[in-house]
């Protein structure tokens, strides 16, 4: 099973191959194209050639081609969520949710407007305000949700008159390429590039001069190194960099009505989901009676083969992020923490951890201040909500939190949370018209929405010396 990239229009195989693991088998199953740094710069031509063209023209056609580029997707949902499986690992079901979910991405994002706005309309001047693109932009997507956080890249900054190039993680690069594959059909020749590779190829992208936006997602090593390589060029970035997300229960919280919900929080995508839960904070009386609770949940889940009916959890992405979250849980042990015990792990060669609840955490336990990204959820006890705030907010990250019990109590502590976003009574619901990003280590900019779709645009201005006989209205529909 082999995939080709697409650059300026056509397949292009590439002179390298990059083996493709499935973490379920923790075996190859297919090859992808490993990108040289001619592939690289031919794919960032292709979207200089393509941008004057496409940039020119009407929103609304712009607009028109996201849709059928959604109702492609959809026509291909299945091709592509058994690909995505095979490769990140989720039960079908789940990789079926997420086609579908960038699938209609395109339509949530066509259903968007920029405007020309006056600013002023005086006798002597006349200043309007537009929102421009910034020409060919780099989206690189992670490996966990592969295809809809291409999605969320890929159709603001086409809608904005962008053009892209777009690079998958090299761990999950087929259901992305061939989703590219797809929708740069739709477009002109060179709209949409995909190519593929590991560091070397981000690199030689995200630092092309001809590039003057980068949009990534991913780790926080590797997006403070996209910031440093191109702040010689002062490039336009947007960076979501993960998160380490809190949830803080308010005392006397109905424990039991709450447990499903924080657990399913924490364990989406088998925790690989930067707005999961990954550390609860609980009043101490109640500490042991949410402990238990999750246990029994954690207990029932099924891991296995996402491909396999019946599997409730799938791997991890790979062997070195199973390395490093069994590692957190042993330095938790080791420091006097408990480990829960949870359901077997399937006698399985892949890259597979059992949901896992740890208790008893000494405060600044690297369980607690570091972001996991595995199926494993620490419980920590707390004397007063003022001190489970201090801790929730005393990581590098600033993501997402929430807070659960009275609602009017929870909205007083949410104003305390330091972070892009908080729920209350709720986590991790994430909305096609809502900003999302963080602070701090989590990243810089938004996604989502409105606000995503400006990331995609520059303002220009234009200040007119004012005629007698000139008019203008106060809103003229985007170009």
């Amino acid at each position: 099973m082999d995939f080709g990239m697409t650059i300026g229009g056509r397949s292009v195989p590439g002179s390298r191959r990059l083996a493709v693991e499935n973490p379920a088998h923790a075996a190859t199953f297919a090859h992808a194209p490993d990108a040289s740094a001619a592939d690289v710069r031919s794919a960032v031509a292709a979207a200089g050639e393509a941008f004057p063209g496409w940039s020119a023209r009407p929103f609304q056609e712009r607009a028109d081609t996201l849709r059928a580029c959604g109702a492609l997707v959809h026509q291909h949902k299945e091709e592509l969520a058994e690909l995505l499986t095979r490769e990140q690992g989720k039960p079908l079901a789940e990789a079926r949710s997420e086609t579908a979910l960038a699938a209609d991405w395109f339509g949530h994002t066509a259903a968007l407007a920029l405007l020309h706005v006056t600013v002023a309309d005086e006798p002597g001047s006349l200043v309007t305000m537009e929102r421009v693109p910034y020409g060919p932009v780099a989206a690189v997507a992670p490996s966990n949700f592969p295809l809809i956080l291409a999605a969320t890249k890929i159709a603001p900054a086409l809608l904005a008159g962008n053009t892209v190039v777009f690079k998958p993680s090299e761990a999950t690069p087929l259901s992305g390429l061939r989703m590219a594959e797809l929708l740069a059909g739709m477009l002109p020749a060179g709209a949409l590039n995909a190519v593929c590779g590991g560091a070397a190829a981000g690199a030689v992208l995200t630092e092309h001069p001809d590039v003057p936006m980068v949009s990534f997602t991913g780790s926080v090593p590797v997006g403070r190194a996209i910031a440093r390589a191109v702040a010689p060029h002062l490039k336009h970035l947007v960076l979501e960099l993960g998160g380490n997300d809190a949830c803080l229960i308010l005392p006397g919280a109905d424990i039991d009505a709450l447990a499903p919900k924080i657990f399913a929080g924490a364990m989406v995508n088998a925790g690989q989901f930067c707005a999961a839960i990954k550390r609860v904070y609980v009043s101490a009386p109640q500490a042991a009676q949410l402990t238990d609770a999750l246990a029994e949940l954690a207990s029932a889940v099924r891991p296995g083969d996402g491909l396999l009916p019946g599997t409730d959890c799938g791997p991890l992405i790979s062997r070195a992020q199973l390395d490093r979250a069994t590692g957190l849980v042993d330095a938790a042990r080791d420091a006097g923490a408990r480990v829960v015990p949870g359901a077997a792990t399937p006698d399985l060669p892949g890259h597979f951890l059992s949901p896992t609840v740890v208790t008893d955490l000494p405060p600044g336990t690297r369980l607690e201040a570091e972001e996991q990204f595995a199926p494993v959820l620490p419980v920590l006890s707390y004397g007063s909500v003022e001190e489970a705030v201090d801790r929730a907010n005393g990581t590098e990250f600033g993501l997402g939190g929430s807070v659960w019990g009275d609602e009017q109590r929870a909205a007083s502590v949410a104003a305390a949370l330091d972070c892009g976003t908080v729920w209350i009574n709720q986590h991790g619901a994430l909305r096609p018209d809502a900003p999302f990003g963080g602070y701090r280590s989590s990243g810089m900019g938004s996604e989502y929405g409105y606000w995503g779709l400006l990331e995609y645009t520059r303002i220009k201005v234009r200040n007119t010396a004012r005629t007698a006989n000139s008019r203008t209205t106060d809103r003229i529909p985007g170009h």
